[in-house]
């Protein structure tokens, strides 16, 4: 497998990790907006506390 091949099986796991992911915030929160499925997958990407000072919108979702 060429660096070039192992990159895009590497990309393309990571895209299905983050749909698998995506699809099971919309299954726990069925009337969930995008944003708010956005939101909830970068706090589990990035934290809540960074996802709170990146988009100041996420503290009414998030909480404390």
């Amino acid at each position: 497998m060429t660096p070039l091949e192992k990159l895009q099986t590497v990309s393309a796991l990571s895209r299905d990790a983050q749909e698998l992911t995506l699809a099971g915030i919309r299954m726990r929160h069925p009337g969930a907006s995008e944003r708010e499925c956005q939101l909830r997958l970068a706090e589990i990407k990035i934290g809540r506390e960074l996802t709170a000072r990146l988009y100041p919108d996420a503290r009414t979702l998030l909480g404390p």
